[in-house]
């Protein structure tokens, strides 16, 4: 399994960004998408994540209401729509594919190679 992420960008506060993480193989639709992101001397933190079926979301507090992920089981692909970027936003952001889903890093089992937001002010 393979996932490649793209969409990330400069971009100014307020303003809005889309990533999409395009996986390889047969299993896309059976296993809960997440997307994380690493900002320069942090530990890699939970965004939100996706049920397999899209029935299902969980956002992390400081972007609900801003944030929205969505996904394209025919397309093997997983969204994230970011409006009302702030600078507080700016990180490297990882899609990443689990069995169970959840909050953990560890529960992840394959991951893209992130893709750099930066959000100014």
């Amino acid at each position: 399994v393979q996932l490649q992420a793209s969409g990330g960008g400069l971009v100014q506060a307020g303003g809005s960004l889309r990533l999409s993480c395009v996986a390889s193989g047969r299993i896309f639709s059976s296993y809960v998408m997440g997307w994380f992101r690493q900002a320069p001397g942090k530990e890699r933190e939970f965004v939100a994540a996706i049920s397999s079926s899209g029935g299902a979301t969980k956002y992390v507090d400081s972007v609900k209401g801003r944030f929205t992920i969505s996904r394209d089981n025919a397309e093997n692909t997983v969204y994230l729509q970011m409006n009302s970027l702030k600078p507080e936003d700016t990180a490297v952001y990882y899609c990443a594919f689990s069995p169970s889903g959840g909050r953990w890093p560890s529960n992840y089992d394959y991951w893209g190679q992130g893709t750099q937001v930066t959000v100014s002010s």
